[in-house]
């Protein structure tokens, strides 16, 4: 299955940057990334686990499928997130349908129709659809496991429809995760991991870094490093193989981003980088593009601080006491993600292992891999995706106990 994805890469690309609007170097990496999860989690294993094994007696425990499982995939990574579900599903002896998102349909539509050629029939499906279609899902007898990434708002509802015969769920949902800069980090060195750790993929990503928290002593230097670079990012027509970032993908988000911007102009905090948003009425053909904004310490309680803006728009925060930063960091509901960055790794790590989130980052951000588990706390999720704990939240766990005497 990861050879029939590298084998039609360049049409995955051109359709995933035509229809979520991410610039082809992004397009490549996610499919490129889709191939590296499936060709790796068939490495992993579920092995027995024997409790008992004497003359008498034998206990072993065993992982078995649950059979039919859905997977519900989201529009920022309609490839690599299909993957996530697909291949974990399968290994373990599921069969799963797919929900592509209705704004991104095309490229999860292709690759599973490229993907069932080397299937029995039924083992993989899709179905498309808007907003209606997902409860009749989530809520069908026949569906044993429902594999949803997106908001908070459509997991609970999930959950909802779920209850009614205590389906297993696994839930990736938002986020507003904090990077936090110690003092001791340069801040010329730093500012590309700060920017992409905010704007990869538009900053249309649950995991991106939603807060930016900068030590006092540091402020200035790294805001200003950070501005110079964002200058130096070539924004575009995703098609273009010198843009870095592209339009944001949908109308409803251009709105709620404009209304974020709107606030924060209203209340006249300060930019840092940014300028007046596109009107209304921009012209969708020509994609919908939203300016890079850095928000220039605004208060705690601010909208653009609180909510997930999942957008290019990104505020900046003083810190001075540890204590401090990490009960602002920890303040919310969400808990996905979050990063830490510092020479002084004796620091960084205190406060990483502090951070209230299912994934925290030294001196990096956004490493995944298909061996490591990863999930959110608090609102930002149930369950585990990828290794061997993600492999598990497939199955059902079977305990044989065997009397020989």
């Amino acid at each position: 299955m990861a050879c029939i994805i590298e084998a039609h890469a360049d049409h995955y690309k051109e359709l995933l940057t035509s229809e979520q609007g991410k610039p082809h170097r992004e397009a490549t990496f996610e499919i490129m990334g889709a191939a590296h999860w499936f060709r790796e989690i068939s490495y992993l294993r579920l092995p027995e686990t024997v409790h008992e094994d004497t003359p008498e007696r034998r206990v072993v425990t065993q992982h078995v499928p649950l059979g039919v499982t859905a997977a519900i995939v989201p529009w920022n990574f309609p490839v690599l997130l299909a993957a996530w579900k697909i291949a974990p599903a399968l290994l373990v002896g599921n069969t799963i349908l797919v929900k592509p998102s209705p704004w991104t349909p095309l490229t999860t539509l292709r690759l599973i129709a490229d993907l069932q050629r080397v299937l029995p029939p039924g083992v993989l499906s899709a179905i498309n659809g808007d907003e209606e279609l997902g409860p009749l899902i989530t809520s069908h007898s026949r569906i044993k496991k429902i594999a949803f990434t997106g908001s908070i708002e459509t997991g609970k509802l999930i959950m909802q429809n779920a209850s009614h015969d205590l389906k297993r769920i696994t839930l990736e949902l938002g986020g507003n995760d904090p990077m936090i800069i110690l003092p001791s980090v340069n801040p010329e060195a730093i500012a590309p991991n700060v920017f992409w750790g905010a704007f990869t993929n538009n900053g249309q990503f649950c995991i991106a870094a939603k807060r930016i928290y900068i030590h006092n002593s540091i402020y200035e230097p790294v805001r200003d490093a950070l501005v110079a670079y964002a200058h130096t990012v070539v924004v575009g027509d995703g098609a273009q193989e010198s843009t870095q970032i592209g339009p944001v993908q949908n109308i409803q988000l251009f709105n709620k981003l404009r209304d974020l911007f709107e606030d924060t102009k209203a209340r006249k905090y300060k930019l840092a980088l940014g300028g007046d948003f596109p009107p209304t009425n921009t012209d969708q053909a020509c994609g919908l593009f939203v300016p890079i904004t850095i928000v220039d310490n605004p208060p705690e309680d601010s909208r653009v601080v609180q909510e997930e803006q999942f957008g290019p728009i990104v505020p900046l925060l003083r810190w001075q006491e540890e204590a401090d930063v990490v009960r602002r960091a920890n303040a919310t509901g969400y808990g996905l993600g979050a990063s830490v960055w510092g020479s002084d790794l004796t620091q960084a790590t205190r406060i990483a292992s502090q951070i209230e989130s299912g994934n925290v980052w030294v001196n990096e951000i956004h490493k995944f891999g298909p061996t490591i588990p990863g999930g959110g706390h608090k609102q930002s999720g149930i369950g585990v995706e990828n290794g061997v704990a993600g492999l598990k939240e497939w199955t059902n766990y079977q305990t044989i106990s065997i009397n020989r005497a």
